[in-house]
């Protein structure tokens, strides 16, 4: 069985083994099954912006036509040089094309398979864990170590530090997607240029969820003692493939807010005084439910809260299988939470 884990991957996809010329890329990070073909389409041709070079293939209609992927594995370019096949795996089992081209020398050709969550019985997976002549590489949700290493990584290239509280602050709100975590790193990295240091200021001020308003009526809803509405609005999340930690986040942000407010409420400022002049990240349509969370909670019972959103947030990092989960059960209990009020 050739499926690679863990410093195997990046030594494999630094250095390609020629004997191993297919690759299948498949889990549920889809940015990172891009970022990964991207690079082995990138390594295996001259230019992979050239249609003579890299071959583009449906894999719903290879299920119709397998040999086709043999014939263009095997086709010798008219002008020499290397060549590719990018395969983007759909709903149909083109498995069988597999099999035959595992059995056959290719040479000068590297075919990379793009694929989703596939299951260990999938018959795709299967054929490419089981072929001498090709490897499986599983895309998972970043770890808090990969994390890590990323954000170095796109730092360093962008010749800036980040300051401790903007690290803990992006750790937070990168993760599930690589590409758009990626992406998310080098708009800030832009944004900073020129300034030596990240700070927590360019982190707030930049990376921010582009679908977080989508997210607002799980957060209201868990904080203003709402768990019908936190089960709906989740639910709906989950369909449009947002990761759970992107809704974590989100919560452990208006948490330290409220927090931040109700103190302020306890000192002697008045509610209206706070949603008015306050934090200028919180929509105006959210004031509303603002003022009832803060009706809900006080400081004491905010901590508890907060304590409990960053261990959802461990949590969800270290088990991405469970993360939907652990994200919704901690934002149901806070609803529940918010039901008592005192």
């Amino acid at each position: 069985m050739v499926a690679l884990r863990g410093r195997d991957i990046d030594a494999f996809l630094a250095k390609p083994d020629a004997a191993r010329p297919i690759v299948l890329l498949y889990g549920p990070d889809a940015g990172l099954v891009r970022e990964r073909a991207d690079a082995l389409i990138t390594s295996a041709v001259d230019n992979p912006d050239d249609p003579f070079s890299v071959v583009k293939l449906d894999g719903d209609e290879l299920a119709a036509e397998p040999s086709r992927l043999i014939d263009e594995a095997m086709t010798v370019p008219l002008f020499g040089g290397r060549r590719a096949i990018r395969v983007r795996a759909g709903g149909r089992n083109f498995a069988c094309g597999v099999d035959t081209l595992a059995e056959m020398p290719v040479k000068d050709c590297r075919i990379v398979i793009e694929a989703g969550d596939l299951r260990p019985e999938s018959p795709l997976r299967k054929a490419c864990e089981r072929a001498k002549s090709a490897v499986a590489i599983g895309c998972y949700p970043d770890t808090e170590r990969d994390l890590a290493k990323l954000i170095d990584d796109e730092m360093r290239a962008a010749n800036l530090r980040i300051a401790s509280d903007a690290r803990a602050s992006l750790m937070a709100l990168l993760g599930g997607d690589r590409q758009a975590s990626r992406n998310e790193l080098r708009k800030l990295t832009l944004f900073a240029h020129g300034q030596g240091e990240v700070t927590l200021d360019h982190v707030m001020a930049v990376v921010a969820d582009a679908s977080e308003m989508k997210l607002d009526p799980i957060v209201d809803g868990a904080f203003g003692g709402k768990p019908d509405l936190v089960e709906t609005e989740f639910a709906k999340a989950m369909v449009a493939g947002t990761y759970p930690g992107v809704i974590i986040s989100a919560a452990q942000r208006h948490a330290a807010w409220l927090h931040k407010s109700a103190l302020a409420v306890a000192s002697g400022t008045p509610v209206s005084a706070i949603l008015e002049g306050g934090f200028p990240r919180l929509h105006f349509s959210r004031k509303p439910a603002a003022e009832v969370a803060l009706r809900n909670f006080s400081p004491a019972r905010l901590m508890p809260i907060i304590d409990q959103l960053a261990t959802a947030a461990l949590d969800a990092r270290r088990q991405p299988a469970l993360a939907a989960a652990i994200a919704q059960r901690t934002l149901l209990s806070i609803a529940v939470s918010a039901r008592r009020r005192g």
